[in-house]
């Protein structure tokens, strides 16, 4: 055999075998498992890690932007006509919250911190001023007369000392004030009956500069799906809120952090201190933020369906307001809140219709987070829930009038943040190198054959001379 044909035999051989070697590849999923695993070994809260920087301290700017509902029609609702409000707002506010007190435990199996966040106002990224006025649900006092509404004795007395003050169902306060306190009139007199009360009210009172309570996480390092998965909370495991086990469990993360190589088929969990419960998320659509691309997950409507699954969940037991809402007076002192999507979205259809100027809307009132599936990191995410108040009319309390049995609006929050453009173009590196990696078995394939047409082409030239040969020998030999 010549070395010509020594040389053609051999990258046909070539390319079968690189052919062969490609396609075991990808059926063994080899680079892809190779990068996974360099993937979950870096993915751990561990001092050191790129992921434990990320957790402790966020560096993508976080925003909380409050919508307020102003109501303009006071003297009606109490005839029992349908409450009017105008939803005014943003008013916008820096949000840092870095991880302080971090202890590693278990040899560094779990890891207990505190999230401490602090707002800080934004006059050019809102529309109005924290000083301006906000009409709306006296809280406290409909707090007060709800709790003393089957105790005639007292109810009567508290209601004389309202109408001596002028003390309204509805009020008249600052956005600062509704946000993060004010002193209450009726709180700080009743404070003189019942010393540990406390006197100052505020839907965020005690939140800025402060924390929700000591987590404990778990870090990852033996299981790569527990990154981040919260273990405990304020010393506990479970909550004790609820009527059922399952209502009470401590599902998933803090929802600021996810596990790497996320499928579309997964359920994420979340605990909400907020919501006082967990919630989960479904996935929706694949997205791209900033050039890196993402799986976008957000609550399916089950999440706060009036089903069976979720009747741990109606305080008290069997008292359920319906779909799209949530009763959380359990965990916020008895005080009438009741929590839901902004305007109502996803919700049965009363809680909108009660209320003139609710327009539920999916891309403005829906919760998302948007992930890289193979990081676990977030490329964008919007927060957003509705504080409501549950009204109704108590006949010992000449204050609520002819107001119907309704959830009254309060305010809707949209806590939000966006990758920012260094983390991005880092993430995004990562990804190419991992799409690279991820492909090297059909680079591998696509080598093999042509490779192999290499082969075929010589096979082709090699023979054609021979023939050529073969046809003109008659003529050389008369």
């Amino acid at each position: 055999m010549s070395v010509k044909s020594c040389c053609v035999y051999s990258t046909g051989v070539l390319s079968i075998l690189i052919l062969i070697a490609g396609i075991v590849m990808v059926l063994l999923q080899v680079f892809q498992n190779v990068l996974y695993a360099k993937i979950k070994e870096e993915i751990v809260l561990r001092n050191g890690t790129q992921a434990f920087n990320v957790w402790e301290n966020p560096p993508a700017p976080v925003y909380m932007q409050f919508y307020f509902f102003n109501v303009t029609n006071p003297s009606e609702i109490l005839k029992g006509e349908r409450p009017a409000v105008i939803e005014v707002g943003p008013y916008t506010y820096r949000e840092f919250r870095p991880m302080e007190r971090v202890n590693f435990l278990e040899n560094g199996t779990k890891v207990s911190a505190v999230n401490v966040k602090t707002y800080v106002f934004q006059p050019n990224m809102s529309k109005g001023l924290q000083d301006d006025l906000i009409r709306t649900v006296n809280i406290p006092a409909m707090t007060v007369m709800e709790d003393f509404k089957d105790m005639p004795l007292i109810a009567n007395f508290i209601s004389a000392y309202m109408k001596s003050v002028n003390e309204n169902l509805m009020t008249t306060h600052t956005v600062g004030e509704l946000l993060w306190g004010y002193e209450d009139g009726l709180l700080k007199a009743l404070k003189k009956f019942q010393p540990t009360l406390n006197d100052v009210f505020g839907l965020f009172y005690k939140q800025n500069a402060s924390d929700d309570g000591e987590y404990v996480f778990l870090t990852g390092q033996q299981d790569y799906q527990d990154f981040a998965v919260i273990d405990q909370w304020k010393g506990q495991s479970v909550l004790n809120w609820w009527t059922t086990d399952e209502c009470n469990m401590i599902n998933g993360t803090n929802g600021a952090s996810f596990h790497p190589i996320i499928t579309k088929n997964e359920t994420l969990y979340m605990f909400n201190s907020d919501l006082c419960r967990s919630i989960y998320t479904t996935f929706e659509e694949e997205r791209n933020v900033k050039g890196v691309p993402g799986y976008r997950f957000s609550p399916p409507s089950s999440v706060f369906a009036n089903t069976t699954e979720n009747a741990g969940f109606c305080s008290p037991p069997g008292n359920c307001l319906g779909s799209g809402v949530l009763n959380v007076s359990a965990c916020k002192q008895g005080a009438p809140i009741v929590m839901s999507s902004p305007h109502f979205y996803q919700a049965d259809e009363k809680f909108v219709k009660d209320i003139f100027g609710m327009k539920p809307n999916k891309e403005q009132h829906e919760t998302i987070i948007d992930i890289n599936p193979l990081t676990g990191m977030i490329l964008q995410a919007s927060k957003r829930l509705q504080v409501n108040v549950f009204v109704e009319k108590i006949p010992v309390f000449s204050q609520t009038g002819d107001i119907r049995s309704l959830v009254f609006p309060v305010l809707y929050l949209n806590e939000s943040v966006v990758i920012d453009d260094w983390s991005a173009k880092q993430l995004g590196v990562i990804v190419e190198e991992g799409n690279i990696i991820v492909n090297i078995p059909f680079i591998l394939i696509a080598l093999g054959i042509l490779l192999g047409l290499v082969f075929m082409v010589l096979q082709c030239r090699q023979r054609i001379p021979e023939s050529s040969s073969a046809e003109r020998q008659p003529l050389l030999n008369p």
